[in-house]
């Protein structure tokens, strides 16, 4: 799966964030890391959001522009 992400420099590194999955956030001193970490924050974000959904009905729409 592909994600957009926000990517924000500071003195202090990078903080990174995607604006799909909201809370979903990390940082790094480099971009380099803050992207590996961002990585990371996506899998675990999705492994949560999967088991608070467990036994629901899951469906998809497609939404045209």
């Amino acid at each position: 799966m592909k994600y957009k992400i926000a990517l924000l420099q500071s003195e202090e590194g990078f903080s990174v964030s995607v604006p799909g999955l909201p809370g979903c956030w990390s940082q790094g001193e480099t971009e380099e890391e803050a992207l590996e970490n961002i990585q990371d924050a996506i899998r675990e974000y999705l492994a949560v959001r999967d088991e608070l959904i467990k036994g629901e009905i899951i469906r998809e729409i497609e939404i045209h522009t």
